[in-house]
């Protein structure tokens, strides 16, 4: 079982740790945003940075990829254990020149959304990573991603689910 409160180690294994983030509202569905420039869809998610521990690289990604703070959301649950996906061939060598990996290794967080829709701010950093969202049902995600990270959704989603009730 992963502490989300301790640092994370480095790339070992040939996955780089990356956490995801269920974000879901009062109603149990969730924020599911379109990549800019780019026709998929997929949740919010993000490298781990050096000394950050698990947790806080993912109240950072809330806020550089949809504008929301740790103030603005309730930790509600996370997966007990890494979830890996290897990347396609084509993406290794495009995104990681200088550390090749075989693909990501994510804790991922659900979390509740305590602000309004007019908190969402997809151009909170420099480079925007979304250009667009909506709320979807909770389980739409685990079929509407790209094919190689199909089972890693359905592993989070599932573990993820029975906190749902921690919602209303």
């Amino acid at each position: 079982m992963i502490n989300i409160n301790q640092q994370c180690e480095n790339i070992k294994d040939g996955y780089r740790p990356n956490v995801g983030i269920i974000l879901s509202n009062n109603s149990a569905r969730v924020l599911w945003a379109r990549r800019t420039k780019h026709d998929g869809w997929q949740f919010p998610q993000g490298g781990i940075e050096p000394r950050e521990t698990v947790l806080e690289a993912a109240f950072r990604e809330l806020e550089e990829e949809i504008g929301v703070t740790a103030h603005q959301v309730e930790h509600i649950g996370n997966t007990a254990n890494w979830l890996h996906y290897d990347l396609p061939r084509r993406f290794r060598a495009n995104h990681f020149r200088r550390n090749p990996i075989k693909g990501q290794k994510q804790i991922w967080f659900l979390f509740k959304f305590l602000g309004s829709d007019n908190d969402v701010c997809l151009n909170a950093c420099q480079q925007p990573e979304f250009d667009k969202w909506k709320w979807v049902d909770y389980w739409e995600p685990a079929t509407n991603i790209v094919e190689f990270k199909r089972n890693v959704y359905k592993k989070a989603l599932g573990e993820l689910e029975p906190f749902l009730s921690y919602l209303k």
